[in-house]
């Protein structure tokens, strides 16, 4: 992004709430705050030093100020900032800004929500529409129904094809020990579960789960002197393209393709220096556009860079390592997971899913309907 400095700022911190379904009477609120204890134990730092909050969700339409009030802090900058499941991505955005500038020196990036508990209609209410609503679509999943149904018809992608997006994040949650998924997963029961929105069946959607998350920023100069080491900020981008799916120009092409170049260009990196890549999986077939748009395969051939296990653990590119928005958490707004476990990857913390030597790792967040996209390209001290 013009104007922000290619590895300014650092993650220092970063942690998840609880994940799945969480104890009663929990509020997304306390799921911040749970997930904000985490990111400053994880980091060595305390409440007090924090001087920004950064966060959003759907069951509140002023929750920077409710978390502030739980915590019992007055920061100098806020943003409450909401695309979607690629706000955090944003917030991130906004925290190098403001930390550059001198606005704040500690930003505090959280997200929190009980979709599960309280169901996802009550957790994310749907606004109408009034030339969408009278057709009843199935929202979101009928409009991610309608970019996989023109992927397959423009490129002859394949509801296997498609399916092994699923099977590979479920490979990669079995490595995960708080992943909400615990059998593995054949690409013939994809095919043959419900079906939800034609082509999508129910493993094609993301799962509902209560969760949340936090992260930590600060600048380069402090984060050299805390407990983790420093995960740098390389590149960001941000876009946005419509709000609804009929405005979509081209149901095969995403603004990612306008937001991972921007990440790139900054980040001074391409494709091929990336290590392991942290998208946003809502459906099956979001991968699949993503790796497309943000320049790892041509378009209208994800849907063959992504068979026979090639983005499964041992294949030949890593996605998803956590299990993803398929396998192992989705709660509303997904992007802030996509973060903690892209910085955990560079951090070398992830145990049995670890990717080997991961220097370089590339989160990408997704809001609404394909509608906002914002990448963002993290890196170790080997990448200074």
């Amino acid at each position: 992004m013009s104007g922000l400095r290619r590895a300014a700022v650092a993650v220092v911190g970063a942690a998840e709430s609880d994940l799945g379904q969480v104890a009663p009477d929990t509020s997304p609120t306390d799921l911040m705050a749970q997930a904000t204890q985490r990111a400053l134990e994880d980091c060595g730092l305390d409440l007090s030093d924090v001087d920004a909050v950064l966060c959003a969700h759907t069951q509140s339409r002023m929750s920077a100020l409710q978390l502030c009030e739980y915590l019992r802090i007055k920061p100098r900058y806020f943003d409450s900032t909401q695309i979607g499941g690629s706000s955090f991505m944003s917030h991130l955005a906004h925290a190098q800004a403001a930390i550059e500038l001198g606005m704040c020196e500690v930003a505090l990036i959280a997200y929190g929500s009980t979709q599960r508990s309280v169901s996802r209609a009550a957790a994310s209410p749907r606004e109408v529409n009034p030339y969408e609503t009278p057709y009843r679509p199935l929202l979101p999943t009928s409009a991610y129904a309608l970019a996989a149904s023109r992927h397959m018809h423009l490129y002859g992608t394949t509801r296997e094809q498609l399916a092994e997006v699923a099977v590979a994040a479920r490979e990669w949650a079995l490595m995960n020990p708080v992943a909400w998924e615990k059998e593995p997963l054949t690409i013939e029961q994809v095919l043959a579960a419900r079906m939800v929105s034609h082509p999508l069946t129910v493993r094609d959607c993301c799962l509902v789960t209560d969760g949340g998350g936090a992260i930590i920023v600060t600048s380069a100069a402090r984060a050299k002197s805390l407990k983790k080491k420093p995960v740098y900020v390389l590149g960001m981008g941000e876009a946005i393209g419509h709000a609804s799916i009929s405005n979509m120009p081209d149901l095969t092409v995403t603004v990612a393709a306008e937001s991972g170049p921007r990440a790139f260009a900054m980040a001074e990196l391409k494709p091929a220096d990336v290590g392991m890549l942290s998208l946003y999986d809502a459906f099956t077939i979001t991968p699949v556009l993503f790796l497309e748009d943000l320049g790892f395969c041509p378009k209208g051939e994800g849907g063959r860079f992504v068979s026979n296990r090639a983005i499964a653990p041992r294949g030949k590119l890593a996605v998803n390592t956590s299990g993803g928005g398929l396998s192992y958490c989705h709660p509303g707004m997904y992007g802030l997971l996509v973060i903690i476990e892209a910085v955990r990857q560079v951090r070398g913390e992830c145990g049995a899913r670890q990717v080997k030597n991961c220097e370089v790792a590339l989160a990408h967040g997704n809001g609404g309907v394909l509608s906002s996209q914002c990448t963002v390209i993290f890196g170790s001290d080997a990448t200074l």
